[in-house]
């Protein structure tokens, strides 16, 4: 039996006694913003388009969180020289709920599902915590439709989460979210924001139905990949290289082979929160790593 995976929101690390009161990531001024709603698989999604050109760069953010909390700090790096879109997925900033159970797999499917209605055949992702689980199973049940993945703060099993973490999060309250930033921002942009208490009941139940993805289906991930982690994240270090290895990684790149197709980037002295911050770094490790040419 496959071991069950909890995904996490940056706001639930505050269960562990961890970085609750740290300022959000701010959206900074960023020029040329378009921002609208598509129609997808019954989801009425917000999206915003930052930027132009090359491949685009689709943004999947956290649980209980949206595109300012998750990236509003990257964004202005990001976007310098591509087009960046940021999804808003079923529940979550200004995207409503719907009669349908609050799945990775189902919200993996929507990304394609808006690719197609913004007119695009093909895009990178880059997804953060929640949204790279998501991202992750677009990437695999959508291939075609993805051409490199960036994956930050998640794992791909339960037994590479941080110990004694999901004991934790497993006591928290909704209203242990209030006067948080991620709840202060659900509550000014959400079409219903008396629905919070929903979310949060939807979200307990996805975490008990979300399984581990095996080792196999990793392997068998053809596009680069680059995982990030911070250094105090909420995946283990050790899972992180174990992903890094599935994917190819891990050898030694002074060789006629050369380097692997897929990267590992630990950010020293970041947090889980604190790595949607890091835009002194993050923006170059991603655009190198998206521009890179692999053969």
């Amino acid at each position: 039996m496959e071991r069950r995976t909890f995904m996490l929101a940056a706001p639930t690390l505050a269960l562990a006694g961890l970085a609750l009161k740290a300022e959000p990531a701010k959206a900074q001024t960023v020029r040329e913003v378009d921002r609208g709603y598509v129609d997808v698989n019954g989801l009425h999604m917000y999206f915003e388009s930052h930027g132009a050109g090359g491949t685009p760069l689709v943004l999947i953010h956290g649980a209980f969180s949206a595109t300012g909390t998750s990236f509003g700090q990257l964004i202005p790096g990001l976007s310098a020289s591509r087009r960046v879109i940021s999804l808003e997925m079923q529940g979550h900033g200004h995207t409503a709920d719907i009669d349908r159970p609050l799945r990775l797999e189902f919200m993996a499917d929507d990304i394609p599902a808006a690719l197609d209605a913004l007119g695009i055949e093909q895009a990178d992702v880059f997804g953060y915590s929640m949204g790279a689980s998501i991202a992750l199973r677009t990437t695999i049940r959508h291939p075609g439709r993805v051409r490199r993945m960036v994956f930050m703060g998640s794992t791909f099993r339960a037994d590479g989460i941080q110990p004694g973490l999901i004991e934790g999060l497993a006591q928290m309250q909704p209203e242990m979210m209030h006067g948080t930033p991620f709840y202060e921002e659900y509550v000014e942009i959400a079409p219903s924001p008396e629905n919070f208490d929903r979310l949060f009941a939807k979200k307990a139940e996805m975490d008990r139905a979300t399984t581990d993805i095996p080792d196999e289906t990793i392997r068998g991930i053809g596009q680069p990949v680059l995982l990030i982690a911070g250094d105090s994240d909420f995946p283990t270090l050790e899972h992180m290289v174990r992903f890094f290895k599935l994917l190819g990684g891990g050898v030694f790149g002074d060789t006629p082979a050369g380097l692997p197709r897929s990267q590992l980037a630990i950010l020293p002295a970041t947090s889980h929160i604190s790595s949607a911050s890091r835009a002194d770094i993050l923006p170059s490790i991603i655009t190198k790593f998206l521009d890179r040419e692999i053969a």
